[in-house]
């Protein structure tokens, strides 16, 4: 059985892919609760909170019908996420989790959440220009797929995308012009 302090000490050394794998079937295996790592991904160590993040991500995309009551406690400590590496992480897991496909009991239990707070964060890390490109990209996919439930968010959107093409990375080009494609069809 691994314990909290167990599985810190496993990853306060570097992980290769491999061992990410193994140390998720171990904590499937043994039912780990998904928020015991989200509470892990805030470590003040980052390199044990980055590590903790990418396990999160992996783990929780496996199998996220497996954590559908346990969203909310995801989410609702996204807004103190201060380590720039957990960022992407948490984002790619949000866009995941809006995703239109996503399966229904998801989408039904992000129907009894208030987002407001995950899109305010959402926001500030897509203006804010020491925030690194792929949390831009994840966060704006994330923004498109809850414009229908907040609909304010169509337009400031818009307007934050068409501000960083201006002079935004191949990457924020490439996913900002898709999203303005959509957001005006």
């Amino acid at each position: 059985m691994l314990t909290h302090d167990e599985l810190i000490k496993e990853i306060s050394k570097t992980l290769a892919k491999t061992k990410v794998i193994k140390l998720i079937a171990i904590l499937r295996e043994q039912q780990f609760e998904l928020r015991d790592l989200v509470d892990i991904t805030f470590n003040d160590d980052n390199g044990i909170a980055f590590r903790a993040a990418w396990l999160l991500e992996n783990f929780y995309l496996k199998n996220p019908e497996g954590y559908i009551d346990q969203i909310s406690h995801l989410l609702s400590r996204l807004p103190e996420i201060k380590n720039p590496s957990c960022k992407r992480h948490y984002t790619k897991i949000i866009e995941h989790i809006t995703d239109p496909k996503a399966p229904p009991a998801i989408r039904q239990k992000l129907l009894e959440i208030d987002l407001e707070p995950v899109v305010e964060t959402l926001f500030d890390w897509l203006i804010d220009p020491k925030v690194k490109i792929a949390v831009k990209v994840f966060a704006a996919t994330a923004l498109f797929n809850l414009r229908e439930r907040y609909t304010w968010i169509k337009d400031e959107l818009a307007g934050q995308l068409r501000f960083m093409l201006r002079d935004g990375s191949a990457g924020i080009q490439s996913r900002g012009k898709k999203l303005l494609d959509k957001l005006s069809a």
